[in-house]
């Protein structure tokens, strides 16, 4: 695979001044922590062609057909429609092409293209509504007890956005419907518990001011921003994965594109032993009715 030559690297990608030079760079040098995320998932490219915050900025799933042969693909299929190619990739050369393609954030999805109705990953995505940081706080402690007293291991993420991403690695032997069932599951149980702080409600006129307990997400058609993928904010914040005991104190926007690498040489990536920990889901547990709220 042949290096990748930056084209136009002082152009102005985000409204701070970072330049798309600098982005390619971020995603060689963080392609370590990156890729293991990334590797054996289909791509969708979130891209902002006249820069962020800018008008046109788009999803891309489909592979563009003038990607390089060593740039990976899978075939997927579309219902009543013919398959498409989506990018997939393996490599920090690939990472960099697709980024000087365009290429803001990485989002992929929950399950490897090899095994596409079997997930290996299982999302909650805590949404706010309003910036009480303290209900999302508590509400990423909550589920992480209650994960971890159904026999998984949870790990956290800051999205770089406003809220919070709890993952839990799975073992592949669930269906993504099973998967799905066992999210609302979960989710309906604490939103039971406290329905004045917590909702499972889509529409956000329904929702007020409760955190959104999202678990649209793990779905065959759905995605979620890759750990370490920088998001199209202002700022340019990136999804940092966390340790635990950084949630009582996380902050939105906190890491960076400039100052994640100074992270990562002062701590081990939380996120380095993720696929170790992949347990089945419970078993039965997703048939179990919620409680009433306290």
């Amino acid at each position: 695979m042949p290096d990748v030559v930056v084209s136009h690297p002082e152009r102005v990608v985000f409204p701070d001044g970072l330049t798309k030079g600098e982005l390619v760079d971020y995603y060689v040098r963080i392609a370590d922590h990156l890729l293991p995320h990334v590797r054996g998932r289909a791509l969708t490219m979130q891209i902002a062609p006249k820069g962020v915050g800018q008008p046109g900025a788009t999803y891309v799933k489909e592979r563009r057909k003038h990607f390089p042969d060593w740039v990976g693909a899978v075939e997927v299929p579309r219902q009543g429609k013919a398959p498409f190619l989506m990018p997939v990739l393996e490599s920090a050369d690939e990472l960099a092409y697709v980024a000087n393609q365009g290429m803001i954030t990485p989002h992929v999805g929950l399950a490897r293209v090899d095994m596409p109705d079997h997930p290996d990953r299982l999302v909650f995505d805590l949404d706010p509504s309003t910036d009480d940081l303290g209900v999302i706080r508590e509400t990423a402690l909550e589920l992480r007890t209650f994960l971890t007293d159904l026999g998984l291991v949870p790990y956290v993420k800051a999205t770089g956005s406003r809220g919070l991403h709890v993952t839990v690695p799975l073992d592949r032997s669930a269906t993504m419907d099973e998967s799905r069932e066992f999210a609302e599951w979960v989710a309906a149980e604490l939103s039971a518990r406290h329905p004045d702080d917590l909702t499972t409600e889509f529409s956000k006129a329904d929702r007020g001011s409760r955190l959104f307990l999202d678990v649209l997400r793990n779905a065959r058609a759905q995605t979620e921003v890759a750990a370490y993928g920088v998001r199209g904010i202002d700022g340019a914040p990136v999804a940092a994965p966390l340790e635990w005991d950084e949630v009582r104190t996380w902050e939105p926007g906190r890491w960076t594109v400039r100052n994640v690498f100074r992270r990562l040489s002062q701590r081990a990536d939380p996120w380095r032993a993720i696929d170790d920990d992949a347990r089945p889901l419970p078993a039965d547990a997703s048939m179990r009715a919620p409680r009433k709220g306290r």
